[in-house]
């Protein structure tokens, strides 16, 4: 079964026409540990979404690579600015292993929500979805100590720890290496 069909499933009921549709307009790739989906200036406008594997998402602040997020297997990605704005992409998003995914352009996804307005409500409640995601990222950045956001961010995706390198992770916290592993012995 298509992953983007399973995952438009979870918002809500999709017709057998319109399954059909998403299926016919989605690509597969096949993407090695290293390799980029995405890079900083470029309009590459997917939603998209890991068979199997992981991604992270960052950006380059003086020179220093700044993670925003992190992607695992099962959920809807795309970068913000060129899916909903076509500006280019702010932020680059990189395969941290060996990734399946399946990805529809936004143009595609336009075109489904204009030919089944049905399909409609299913992107409002992903932007939804979206939106929140990145408002607790943002109160969490501004209130919660680095142990809390820690706590947080093992709680929300605990198998990161085992598969993404600590220098990430501490990236993704806004701290230092020294600092995440005080934390972790703590």
């Amino acid at each position: 079964m298509n992953p983007l069909v399973e995952q438009f499933r979870k918002y809500g009921r999709l017709q057998e026409a319109i399954e059909q549709d998403i299926e016919d307009r989605t690509n597969y790739f096949l993407k090695r540990k290293g390799e980029h989906f995405l890079k900083e200036g470029q309009h590459i406008s997917s939603y998209f979404v890991l068979k199997k594997g992981l991604i992270r998402a960052y950006f380059f602040k003086n020179g220093k690579e700044l993670n925003s997020w992190f992607g695992e297997e099962n959920q809807i990605f795309g970068s913000i600015l060129p899916v909903y704005t076509q500006k280019p992409s702010f932020e680059n998003i990189q395969f941290l292993e060996d990734t399946e995914i399946y990805a529809i352009s936004a143009d595609s996804l336009n075109e489904l929500y204009r030919k089944y307005p049905e399909l409609n409500f299913i992107g409002r409640k992903i932007a939804e979805e979206v939106c929140i995601v990145l408002e607790e990222r943002i109160i969490s950045l501004h209130t919660e100590s680095a142990t809390e956001r820690y706590h947080s961010l093992i709680k929300q995706q605990p198998n990161l720890l085992n598969r993404v390198n600590l220098g990430h992770i501490a990236s993704y916290l806004g701290i230092t290496q020294e600092t995440l592993s005080r934390i972790r012995r703590l």
